[in-house]
């Protein structure tokens, strides 16, 4: 996996040119002492190779959605441009850290239980995503303007709105009600991050997987537009849409969010392939594993006992058997496949949960989410893929899980691939991981 970037305060998975990164709240600053809130402004605008044609007046939809990626997947792909002007794109790491998005300034501020703010455009976060608002009234594109952000130290650029969004979080009261805490983050190729309660961003989710752990070489899908679909005053549940793209394939996704103590995700995917898929992960989740405390493993001369975002898959197979396989860094590239036919669930567990088994103030190891994907509906035949590539440093996100289908992905003409739905859990725990005895200690010979 390519490098994923990781300081005090701050959490990035590194993909090729992409990132997903989110800051902490006391790292993301407010307007000027006196300064007014800054309106977002809702546009339409004409296509263009980075912009989705905007949605007519009316009611929008999932349908919407597929219908774009279906038109999509019959053109030849044209990778997103990812042109910045010289100001954002030769900033440093601690430059771009001074970005940082007015919270007054967030769409749907006061008006609703969820807000969003967005992500600035710069140093290795270059790709543009376009993010629309969904009303009764239909879609129309949120436009970017340098007002909505503060710049630091840095001396504020003259930026049209052409510069746009790399992406966006959401925030939602999740621990008390007079306070919305970070949620759900999108930013970087198909990634995205969510949180339960009393949780800190560990693993993460991904939209698709392509040849991943493949000597072909692994292809990174990108979600390109977002649709907000706007929630009222009380409503304690959001749904988003999404328009995903790469060289294989399009894809439609809607996303409906229901936080709590643990925090679940429905996700619907269909999916308009280009070409002959030679393996096709769905589901995929991402995580970190440096090394755990059973002593069996690579060794690190570190003062902790444990580095890890996650520490084991766990499934449950279609005939109810329950698989555990604790994690390892390897000295190889490793990749099982746990052949089944329509799986319950399977997911990146965090299970240790004691402060004493990692001893990192700043990391905080023990309060990563767990992620759990539970198939709505029959998968048919394939099998749960756990790709182990080794890492010499906690900064790279290292474990992949994801669901292969045994059905086969052609070229061609454009077919659609449902590949969905499924419901995603976040949260300190997993269905029957409590119960389930703990590895102490792995009897494996050491090379």
């Amino acid at each position: 996996m390519p490098p994923s970037l990781r300081k005090p305060a701050v959490i990035a998975v590194l993909l090729l040119a992409s990132a997903m990164l989110s800051l902490n709240e006391a790292d993301q600053g407010g307007p000027p002492a006196g300064a007014a809130p800054t309106e977002h402004k809702i546009v339409t605008l004409p296509q263009t190779p980075q912009t989705a044609p905007p949605a007519e007046p009316g009611p929008f939809g999932f349908d919407k959605v597929q219908e774009l990626a279906r038109q999509r997947a019959a053109r030849e792909f044209k990778p997103p441009p990812q042109n910045l002007p010289a100001s954002l794109a030769n900033l440093t790491y601690d430059q771009y850290r001074d970005i940082r998005f007015r919270p007054t300034s967030a769409l749907w501020r006061d008006k609703s239980l969820f807000e969003v703010q967005f992500f600035h455009r710069g140093y290795r976060v270059r790709q543009r995503v376009n993010v629309y608002e969904v009303t009764s009234a239909g879609a129309g594109l949120v436009e970017y303007s340098p007002r909505l952000f503060t710049f630091g130290k840095l001396k504020t650029p003259k930026l049209s709105s052409e510069v746009g969004f790399a992406g966006f979080r959401v925030h939602y009261p999740l621990q008390t009600p007079s306070y919305k805490d970070e949620l759900l983050v999108f930013l970087g190729a198909s990634y995205f991050r969510v949180l339960g309660r009393n949780q800190h961003y560990g693993a993460s989710a991904r939209g698709l997987a392509i040849d991943t752990g493949s000597q072909s070489g692994e292809e990174f899908p990108t979600f390109t537009d977002f649709w907000l679909v706007r929630p009222q005053p009380g409503d304690r549940s959001l749904t988003l849409y999404a328009l995903l793209d790469s060289r294989s394939v399009a894809g439609a996704y809607q996303f409906e969010v229901r936080p709590g103590e643990i925090t679940q995700v429905e996700v619907h995917c269909d999916l308009f392939p280009r070409r002959a898929i030679a393996k096709l992960g769905v589901a995929a989740l991402t995580s970190m594993f440096l090394y755990g405390e059973d002593g069996t493993g690579r060794h690190f001369d570190d003062f902790r006992p444990q580095v890890h975002d996650s520490d084991g898959f766990l499934g449950e197979t279609g005939h109810g058997q329950w698989i555990w396989r604790p994690l390892a860094n390897p000295r190889e590239l490793r990749v099982n496949r746990f052949m089944d036919e329509n799986p319950r669930a399977f997911g990146l567990i965090q299970r240790d949960r004691k402060f004493a088994h990692y001893q990192d103030v700043e990391a905080l190891y023990e309060t990563r989410p767990s992620y759990w994907v539970q198939p709505l509906g029959n998968w048919g035949k394939g099998g749960v893929e756990l790709v182990e590539i080794p890492s010499d440093e906690e900064i790279h996100d290292n474990m992949v899980a994801y669901w292969v289908p045994d059905q086969p992905v052609n070229g061609g003409k454009p077919t659609r691939v449902t590949s969905g739905p499924a419901r995603g859990a976040w949260s300190s725990s997993s269905p029957a991981a409590s119960s389930m005895g703990s590895t102490a200690r792995n009897r494996s010979k050491r090379k």
